[in-house]
């Protein structure tokens, strides 16, 4: 992978990881675009994951300064209800993590895959729009008051579709925001939640490749996964305001017809 071929993708990368689109899908396809053979690891996208994600600690850097004093008043208050919801939300991903993690790295080297992922990711989004409606009255969550606007079963559920949404193609912002709205989250509340819960299995994976040594023994150079990391965050702290509310107000089924769209072309050029 070259220099600029890496910018590219971090570009790509950050502009993407706020839509529900799929970001690991379209950095394949950008791989394929390129003409980049797909790497034996998975270094490059855990890292430009780990960029995105600490764009959004930036933007959210208020909101999780707030979470982080209020849980360690160690009371049962707003702030460590959020979090232990957060926690039960990672318990899926984490699973997926330890004990699929060969079958998943494996599902990276399949353009076929993206394709049939994204296709399911549009009828996910089509499905949750209809069924939620943009100018829903009352969500389930307003109904039970449930705390912080999301209880601990939804939370679960919410999810166990982020485990689901690591084969690339199927976006995990749309999965879980979608998942989210069927189980009666309201929009608002679950696209916050959705870029949240992410945080902390994105950049305990990326601990882990360091401290097993994976860097080093990564395909790609240093150079490259340094500018991708960088190119990342920059655009994701362009896209992460714009994006986030844009998920919040847009009607998601654009978002599907787009995908379908990816996925057709997918399915005829690929």
């Amino acid at each position: 992978m070259e220099w600029f071929e890496a910018i590219i993708l971090g570009l790509v990368q950050g502009l993407t990881e706020f839509l529900p689109v799929s970001s690991s899908g379209h950095l394949i396809i950008g791989k394929e675009l390129l003409g980049i053979e797909a790497a034996d690891d998975l270094v490059f996208e855990v890292l430009v994951h780990a960029a995105t994600v600490l764009s959004t600690i930036v933007v959210f850097r208020k909101q999780l300064w707030t979470l982080i004093k209020g849980f360690f008043k160690f009371k049962y208050n707003e702030e460590m209800d959020y979090v232990l919801k957060i926690c039960v939300s990672m318990i899926p991903v984490f699973i997926v993590g330890v004990f699929f993690k060969d079958f998943v790295t494996g599902l990276f080297q399949s353009l076929f895959v993206v394709g049939v992922a994204l296709m399911v990711t549009a009828f996910l989004l089509f499905f949750s729009d209809m069924a939620s409606g943009t100018r829903r009255k009352m969500s389930l969550s307003e109904k039970k008051n449930y705390r912080n606007g999301i209880s601990y079963w939804q939370a679960f559920v919410v999810g166990l579709s982020q485990a689901v949404a690591v084969v690339p193609g199927l976006s995990r912002s749309g999965t879980t925001i979608s998942t989210g709205l069927l189980c009666g989250v309201r929009r608002d509340v679950m696209a916050q939640f959705s870029f949240l819960m992410v945080m902390i299995p994105i950049l305990g994976e990326s601990f882990l490749q360091i401290v097993g040594g994976e860097m080093s023994g990564s395909s790609i150079g240093a150079l490259p996964l340094i500018l991708g990391f960088l190119s990342a965050f920059v655009s994701g702290l362009f896209a992460c305001k714009v994006m986030i509310a844009l998920v919040k107000r847009a009607r998601l089924s654009w978002f599907a017809l787009y995908c379908a769209v990816v996925a057709l072309l997918i399915f005829i050029f690929g």
